[in-house]
């Protein structure tokens, strides 16, 4: 009788090459979402790569060439004082992704730990996180961040600690919400009975199965990081100029929309567009890969 060999016999995938596999599948079966991945993928590079790619320094101005329209040497034209915009607004992904990236990041942590402990203690815990959230919630979250800028002053972190405080509660309720309905889960039970402490019950079990969704909540808020750092700056209270930014760009050109200058306003206002767009749409793909419920 001829022996099988264990590494004949088929396998799936599992783990990180899973996901791997069921994000090729996702991409691939669903335009939307390959879109949205494509985007998210063209931004990357810009961000990255940017000041290396762009065929003029975003800061060098001349006269000369003030208010040119679209030209092949110009493909965005230049602004009042001579600037290729297409050079800044390649520039300016950088700043505005790295704000945006900063600030969902710090409130990831903090806004869903701090949900964690709510939804998973309850008690005074619960209380003090909770009232904290709503109090936060009480101002209206764009009034809030001015006002928290204004008061430590207008600098990139800054403006990164004032995102990551207005957007605390939504972090805080959803992970509070999401470990309140597990918390008495069978497999949570199962750990709790096998000796395992409540933080590591927390961590290991039920922090895994709250990811799906706060990934595509974190995809959601790096959408409104972007609007809120170029509403700042739009107004005065974010980035200072002469720092290529999309909400400086959108500001300096909304003055020359009247005499016809309608492209200093028009691109930077077009990639801000694309960059909220692409991460509202890449919200609901990274939940079909994460999620491994939508798995098959």
């Amino acid at each position: 009788m001829s022996e099988t060999s264990v590494d004949t016999i088929p396998r799936h995938a599992t783990g990180l090459a899973a996901t791997l596999q069921h994000a090729r599948y996702v991409i691939g079966e669903n335009p939307v979402t390959g879109l949205s991945v494509s985007l998210f993928a063209l931004l990357l590079i810009a961000a990255l790569f940017g000041p290396w790619l762009v065929p003029y320094d975003p800061l060098a101005s001349d006269t000369n060439l003030a208010l040119h329209t679209p030209t092949p040497q110009h493909w965005f034209g230049t602004d009042q004082l001579g600037r290729d915009i297409f050079s800044r607004v390649v520039v300016a992904t950088r700043l505005d992704m790295g704000i945006a990236i900063a600030s969902v990041a710090a409130v990831f942590i903090i806004g869903g730990f701090a949900g964690l402990i709510a939804g998973y203690f309850g008690g005074w815990t619960d209380r003090i996180i909770s009232r904290l959230a709503d109090t936060i919630m009480a101002f209206p979250l764009f009034v809030l961040a001015m006002g928290i800028v204004a008061a430590l002053g207008n600098t990139v972190t800054n403006i990164v600690i004032a995102t990551a405080i207005i957007n605390f509660p939504l972090y805080a309720r959803v992970a509070r919400t999401e470990t309140n309905v597990r918390r008495d889960a069978g497999f949570v039970q199962a750990a709790r009975l096998t000796g395992n402490s409540e933080m590591r019950i927390l961590l290991t079990q039920i922090a895994p199965n709250l990811l799906p969704i706060m990934i595509v909540q974190m995809s959601l808020t790096m959408g409104y990081a972007i609007l809120n750092a170029a509403g700042l700056s739009f107004i005065g209270l974010g980035v200072r100029p002469p720092t290529p930014e999309w909400g400086i760009m959108v500001a300096e050109g909304s003055g020359f929309i009247v005499s016809g200058e309608w492209w200093i306003a028009l691109f930077p206002g077009l990639a801000l567009m694309l960059a909220v767009f692409c991460f509202n749409l890449l919200g609901d793909g990274l939940r079909d890969i994460f999620d491994p419920q939508r798995r098959t």
